[in-house]
């Protein structure tokens, strides 16, 4: 038997997904496995071509001289291998095409109505099917081609899919209100007790942020991976409550027991009337971004393009 025909399709898309992003680790969250799972499949296509494709260092991932040889014919291979699949799709696609939507519970019912309105003015109307569900499934549903397109916050690589921004939103902090138990015990007069600014709509500085106590949603959303990400750029040390609340509206139940501060997209807010503050780094507003991620290859890339774009072209 060739060599060519004992390789494995799935360790060409880890090579390639490694070479895109340059990390084994982002490389693994991008096919949602775990690294050692990634770096087995790439070890064994090593062994099976004859040669290493990666170097490994603390400064990062490189490409050893047959990498850098090997991986554009890999891509091509990975490539060649998604258009077949695409292209069977299309021709096996029933009459009624529809396109099937997933989006991520943070995602605004604003974006959801704007979707619908663009896909009835396609040239070819069509049906626009929904799927709420965390980031992690909605984005295997996507490479799997269970879905067609994906509304998300932009807090995580895709490699090999295209990407569009299509909202931005400011990001506000909710505090506990006044006489609620602070962070450390019921008489605290710390930063979570409430107090000036609390509930008055002054902006609160990111480096401030580190005198809170935040609560956190489990991480399926977006929202915690956003919130840890945000305090690692800025060398901010992130405090946590122990417990994870199950949704929105519980953080701002929450909140108002004094368990902690919670941030939260505005829109997400169940009222504006409830105490909040915008959250500002170096007095700019820190905002989450959405962003339209779907498959060049799919037979219906041309109306998901004019989708992503029209959704993107609304919020300018």
């Amino acid at each position: 038997m060739a060599m060519v025909d004992r390789l494995n399709p799935e360790g060409l898309r880890y090579a390639q997904a490694v070479a895109e992003t340059k990390s084994f680790s982002a490389a693994a969250r991008a096919y949602g496995v775990t690294q050692p799972a990634l770096s087995n499949g790439i070890a064994k296509l090593e062994e099976r071509l004859g040669g290493k494709l990666f170097d490994r260092s603390p400064r990062g991932v490189t490409r050893t001289p047959f990498g850098a040889r090997m991986l554009p014919l890999i891509e091509r291979a990975v490539l060649a291998l998604d258009a077949v699949a695409a292209e069977a799709r299309r021709l096996t696609a029933p009459g009624a095409q529809r396109i099937r939507m997933g989006v991520s519970p943070l995602i605004g019912p604003h974006l959801v109505a704007r979707a619908f309105g663009t896909v009835r003015d396609l040239p070819a109307p069509r049906d626009l099917v929904l799927r709420e569900d965390d980031m992690h499934d909605l984005r295997g549903a996507l490479r799997e081609g269970e879905l067609d397109i994906v509304l998300i916050p932009a807090v995580a690589a895709m490699p090999r899919f295209e990407h569009r921004v299509i909202d931005v939103e400011p990001i506000v902090v909710i505090s506990p209100g006044p006489g609620g138990p602070g962070p450390d015990g019921p008489d605290s007069d710390g930063p979570d007790s409430g107090g000036p600014g609390s509930d008055g709509g002054a902006p609160l500085e990111l480096a401030d942020a580190a005198r809170e106590r935040f609560i956190l949603v489990p991480d399926g959303c977006g929202l915690t991976t956003f919130t840890k990400q945000l305090f690692r750029a800025g060398e901010i040390p992130l405090r946590t409550y122990a417990g994870e609340a199950a949704s929105y509206r519980v953080l701002e139940d929450w909140s108002k027991l004094g368990l902690g501060s919670a941030m939260v997209p505005r829109s997400k807010l169940t009222s504006p009337d409830v105490p909040h503050r915008p959250l500002v780094d170096s007095g700019r507003e820190v905002q989450i971004s959405f962003e339209a991620v779907w498959s060049a290859d799919s037979p219906l890339a041309a109306d998901l393009l004019h989708l992503a774009d029209a959704l993107a072209a609304a919020r300018r």
